[in-house]
């Protein structure tokens, strides 16, 4: 392959990744023609994105992102695969797939300009998602207010219920 063919391939892998530098690499390569078109069918239906490079091609692209150890994880057939929500929505996504689908394997990843190997992508799995952190966070900053609601409702329902029983007693005594 020409120089010329080479970077102009460079090219093409950095304006699809754009300004990603969160993915990871899977070995789609030993998938059958239905399953691996069910996979990218299923994957572009959420956003997800797969492009199947050559490494030393994908290495050069990536190289301006500065991710460190990215060349280890990068052997034998590769396909980048990014999109999604966030990372942890994707992680999940391909861990699921790799468990429904046998020969598919997870390599490794990128995440905040490190590589990452296939289990720190297990582990980057099994954390909340983005939406799920939120929600969290939400709910912390609500329960000091909710709990100040019930101590000061709290009392006063007794009262309340302490004066009507009060009050209906009176009414049985006459």
């Amino acid at each position: 392959m020409s120089k010329t063919v080479k970077n102009m391939i460079i090219s093409e892998i950095r304006s699809r990744l754009g300004d990603c530098d969160q993915m990871l690499i899977v070995d789609a390569s030993r998938l059958d023609a239905v399953t691996d078109n069910r996979f990218r069918l299923a994957l572009q239906e959420k956003g997800i994105q797969l492009l199947q490079v050559k490494n030393s091609l994908a290495c050069h692209a990536l190289a301006d992102r500065n991710i460190a150890g990215l060349r280890e994880v990068m052997n034998g057939p590769s396909t980048l695969v990014w999109g999604g929500e966030d990372i942890v929505a994707l992680s999940k996504e391909m861990t699921r797939w790799a468990k429904e689908v046998k020969p598919l394997e997870i390599k490794g990843g990128a995440l905040e300009g490190k590589a990452i190997d296939s289990a720190g992508v297990q582990k980057l799995s099994k954390s909340p998602s983005r939406l799920e952190l939120i929600g969290q966070i939400a709910g912390l900053l609500l329960s000091p207010g909710a709990r100040i609601a019930g101590a000061l409702l709290g009392p006063g329902g007794t009262i309340c219920g302490q004066l009507k029983a009060m009050g209906e007693s009176e009414e049985g005594d006459e």
